[in-house]
């Protein structure tokens, strides 16, 4: 899962590098697919329930899942890129939402809180916490900011195949009961803020999810492993 993880953190690197106004989604997605074929993995979200590409690229209200194509990027977008790689049957799973030439300060100030409440939300990411811990600390401080999480897609276990038990919501869900994070576990944490609402809707390709009310989205995933003291971020890189 570390060799995994260092690889789908590098395909999210690659990305980053990449956007800048002009560059088409689908030239993103196929960079991304080479780097991780030539690092000897596979692209996880290709084919993944019918996904037709490796990763997911969303701009500026699209939140999640958005399919690369002939959209050019332009000044002043916000890109999410969402990537997955399989290494000898293990999932490295994260995500980063980056600027796109000169972009306004809220949708900077966005991408910077979202980025935060990941951090925020995994001080809580220990043996002997709950999952509700983590989902505590990243809701307050996206909420105590002036922003809203999404409600209808959440983090989640990850290891062998890509989504697994537990799930990991960025609220807390009150009522119920949460799993206690005990050592060795490995999951993926990945707030989804709203600069509007936190409500969403679903294009007609099946895939995109756009913010209800039109506002910018940002998205912020790594995939994490529970010790018995600090988390190990497993898809963490130098510039992310």
């Amino acid at each position: 899962m570390r060799q995994a993880g260092r690889i789908a953190a590098g395909a999210r690197s690659i990305a980053r590098q990449m956007i800048a106004p002009g560059v088409t989604t689908k030239a993103i997605n196929k960079e991304v697919f080479n780097f991780i074929r030539k690092s000897g993995a596979q692209p996880t979200f290709l084919g993944y329930n019918g996904y037709p590409a490796s990763a997911c690229i969303s701009v500026n209200d699209q939140v999640i899942h958005g399919i690369p194509g002939s959209r050019k990027l332009q000044e002043g977008d916000i890109v999410s890129v969402d990537v997955g790689a399989t290494f000898k049957g293990f999932v490295g799973d994260c995500a980063g939402t980056f600027p796109c030439g000169q972009c306004s300060d809220e949708a900077l100030r966005l991408i910077a809180v979202t980025r935060q409440s990941f951090f925020e939300g995994i001080r809580y990411a220990r043996q002997g916490y709950r999952v509700s811990d983590i989902s505590a600390g990243v809701q307050t401080y996206a909420e105590s900011n002036g922003y809203s999480v999404v409600r209808d897609y959440v983090g989640h276990g990850v290891g062998a195949k890509m989504h697994e038990d537990p799930e990991v919501p960025n609220y807390v869900q009150h009522g119920r009961g949460s799993p206690r994070l005990l050592k060795g576990m490995t999951i993926a944490v990945e707030p989804m803020v709203n600069a509007g609402g936190w409500e969403v809707k679903v294009l007609p390709d099946g895939w995109t999810v756009l913010t209800a009310d039109g506002s910018l989205s940002a998205h912020y995933e790594n995939s994490i492993l529970i010790t018995d003291g600090e988390p190990e971020i497993l898809t963490m890189s130098d510039d992310l």
